[in-house]
């Protein structure tokens, strides 16, 4: 099934920034969702039960999610933001206290710091990765520090044993950001299964999708149950069972501020059956990511994204870097010269220390973070998902190769 996006036709007048006939006449994105009629179906037969908002398929896919990632809890939430605002609330995270995390990412990883009244730190990134830099994570903590919260850039898990090292030196919470690497593994061990609180999104763009959706994996059980009570408006489920037995069915008691985070049957219906598709959707995005790594190897005004020893991205995005200096002019018009050749390109992200609202809370001026900023003025994610055709991938590498050729110095 195609959006509208996927569909949108390329504008003559766009042509004239770089000239010639597109190799595309109509605009790929750079993320698409696939729902397939067995989905349909799901959702329907949810449908036409008793139970569409929190049922039984909601227990049900947690409990699938559990078990492929390899953790005892899994936790859902309306959202991956919503599940991070859990994850930061169960890492007690408060005013007065601090948590570090990247520059190097979408803004919600940071704003769940904010939402729990702390403040985010930010450290700079690894230049061949582009996730967190432990080094500088470790330069970075401090009496007030509660939690890190990594971000696994692209779908290529972040360093965890140094993270998780320092963590346990320092009496830490790990919250690590898998919005991207859902299916990545470090060395046969899946994302989700190490971190003290693991965080996934389901939105359409990602490998599963539930609409909207994410969901929080842990081994500690006390941390599933303030994930749970959070979600439900500070609800303790435990104390309204126990008190079911003595005053009846109308009974709970809410024992914290929480909120309606919940996911509903309709979402987890989806979500249980695309989660039967996972591993064939990696398995296609990792191939588009062999193919472009092929065909850009030798193409000097692209940097590639880089793989460690051990590791299996989930690849959620393909950020490719400029060569600026191979190139006669800036990122700015190779992104435009890509649009006008059909080809949805993206930049994830702008450093979030970068935007307007950060800088008016905290002050920041730029050059504070020189990896992830000079990182970013390079940046360009090509489309990749799981639903591209062959077609669709030789015709991104066509266009990446004639842009790139035109403006070669």
């Amino acid at each position: 099934m195609h959006s509208q996006a996927r569909d949108r036709v390329v504008r003559k007048e766009d042509l004239a920034l770089y000239g010639g006939s597109p190799v595309r006449q109509t605009l790929l994105p750079y993320g698409h969702h696939s729902v397939e009629p067995e989905d349909i179906e799901a959702v329907i037969s949810v449908l036409r039960s008793d139970w569409i908002t929190t049922g039984p398929k909601v227990i049900e896919f947690e409990n699938a999610f559990a078990a492929y990632v390899g953790a005892r809890h899994a936790v859902s939430f309306s959202s991956g933001t919503a599940a991070l605002h859990g994850a930061a609330f169960a890492a007690g995270l408060e005013a007065g206290t601090e948590a570090i995390t990247t520059p190097l990412t979408f803004c919600a990883t940071a704003n769940c710091i904010l939402y729990m009244g702390a403040k985010p730190i930010f450290a700079d990134i690894c230049p061949d990765t582009m996730n967190i830099d432990p080094g500088e994570v470790a330069k970075s903590v401090t009496p007030r520090t509660k939690a890190i919260l990594p971000v696994d850039y692209a779908g290529h898990p972040v360093d965890l044993d140094a993270i998780m090292s320092l963590a346990e030196r320092h009496d830490l919470v790990v919250i690590e950001d898998a919005a991207h690497a859902l299916g990545a593994s470090d060395r046969s061990q899946k994302v989700g299964s190490v971190s003290h609180l693991t965080i996934f999104s389901f939105h359409p763009v990602k490998h599963i999708t539930t609409g909207e959706g994410g969901m929080v994996t842990t081994n500690d059980s006390q941390l599933a149950r303030q994930l749970r009570m959070f979600r439900n408006h500070g609800i303790d489920l435990d104390a309204r069972e126990r008190q079911h037995q003595i005053s009846g069915q109308w009974y709970y008691e809410m024992v914290a501020l929480g909120y309606n985070y919940r996911l509903t049957d309709i979402g987890c219906a989806l979500g249980l059956s695309q989660l039967q598709r996972l591993e064939s959707n990696l398995a296609r995005r990792r191939e588009i990511a062999a193919q472009y790594s092929d065909a850009f190897k030798n193409v000097s005004g692209v940097i590639l994204p880089e793989v460690r020893q051990g590791v299996k991205p989930a690849w959620h995005l393909y950020p490719i870097r400029l060569n600026l200096a191979s190139l006669t002019v800036d990122r700015a018009e190779i992104f435009r010269a890509l649009q006008a050749e059909g080809i949805g390109v993206n930049v994830h992200y702008i450093p979030v220390h970068l935007h307007p609202f950060y800088r008016k809370q905290f002050g920041f001026r730029g050059g504070e973070y020189p990896v992830a900023e000079e990182t970013y003025e390079r940046l360009i994610s090509l489309p990749i998902f799981h639903g591209m055709t062959d077609q669709d991938v030789e015709e991104v590498i066509e266009a990446v190769n004639k842009v790139i050729s035109y403006y070669a110095r």
